[in-house]
């Protein structure tokens, strides 16, 4: 499949201080993928990478076939692109706004600036300085779409968004993916894009720790269980079972995470009188926060 981004050990270092470490990933034309990680792991700096706003101290990136940096003309016209700090002269009106950025691009209808405008619930005649974070952000949006690029790349894109014009994003997104364009997006918050991605890259201090589909990232996650007794716990009997740990007992009632199949769970509790059973899968958050913290897996191959 073709490749709208590629990366290849790139790195980036300020000084002693290092925003990338060989990070090197593929994302597909016709995917949304989602670049996920706390503030600070290094997503700016990429998105500032590929579109030649920073240059590599090592290493290649690649944009819709092209040299991010010796072709970024090219590139430039051929992507959307919002920022995490989008800031735009706060004397025009949105509308003007959108108009002078339209023109950069060489013309946008003004229907598709009043279409996606309506859909945000954008004023067009407020002036930017009036308008809340949300309302900025609104612009923001309205820019990166406005011209159907081939690529979006979108920095925090809900940010400061309430959720129904979140809602309307996605459905954008899933617009985008439907026409076959690309959607890269960055954010620190797991739900903003699990509805819409592809695939998720996770990284932490400018390191790549994970590349999956959101469903296999899922599998990956862990049962919480706990088990009431008509007696006492049986506690050793189910520590030696496959895929139990953390076990801890309070009283009658055994609680535990178990990693693998429930089946000898199932047959070792039948042996006994059940009271109570609780069962709870990991939060997709949690997981997330795992690799955020250093104990998830370091990705070992791009799925």
């Amino acid at each position: 499949m073709a490749a709208a981004i590629e990366l290849i050990d790139l790195t980036k270092m300020y000084g002693a201080r290092r925003g990338l470490a060989g990070l090197s990933m593929t994302v597909r034309v016709g995917e949304v993928f989602g670049f996920l990680g706390p503030n600070g792991a290094g997503k700016t700096t990429t998105i500032r990478l590929l579109l030649d706003l920073i240059r590599p101290t090592s290493g290649t990136v690649r944009v819709l076939g092209r040299a991010a940096r010796r072709d970024a003309i090219e590139v430039h016209r051929r992507v959307g692109y919002l920022p995490g700090d989008f800031a735009v002269d706060g004397r025009q009106r949105a509308g003007e706004c959108l108009a002078f950025l339209a023109a950069l691009r060489g013309g946008v209808p003004a229907d598709r600036i009043r279409e996606l405008a309506d859909r945000f619930d954008l004023d067009l005649r407020a002036r930017i300085k009036s308008l809340s974070k949300g309302n900025r952000q609104k612009v923001g949006l309205v820019q990166a779409f406005m011209h159907d690029p081939e690529l979006l790349i979108l920095d925090e894109p809900t940010s400061g968004l309430d959720p129904l014009v979140q809602q309307t994003f996605l459905d954008l997104v899933g617009e985008a993916k439907r026409a076959g364009r690309t959607v890269f997006m960055s954010s620190h918050i797991m739900s903003e894009v699990e509805a819409v991605a592809d695939r998720v890259a996770i990284v932490r201090d400018g390191r790549l720790v994970a590349l999956d589909t959101v469903a296999d990232l899922r599998d990956r996650s862990f049962l919480r269980v706990a088990i009431g007794f008509a007696g006492p716990a049986p506690a050793a009997e189910f520590a030696a079972l496959p895929g139990v740990t953390d076990l801890a007992v309070d009283g009658s009632t055994m609680s535990f995470r178990l990693d693998s199949s429930p089946d000898s769970v199932v047959k070792a509790a039948a042996r006994h009188t059940v009271t109570s059973l609780r069962t709870e899968t990991q939060d997709l958050e949690d997981l997330f926060h795992t690799f955020y913290t250093g104990g998830g897996d370091t990705a070992a191959a791009d799925r």
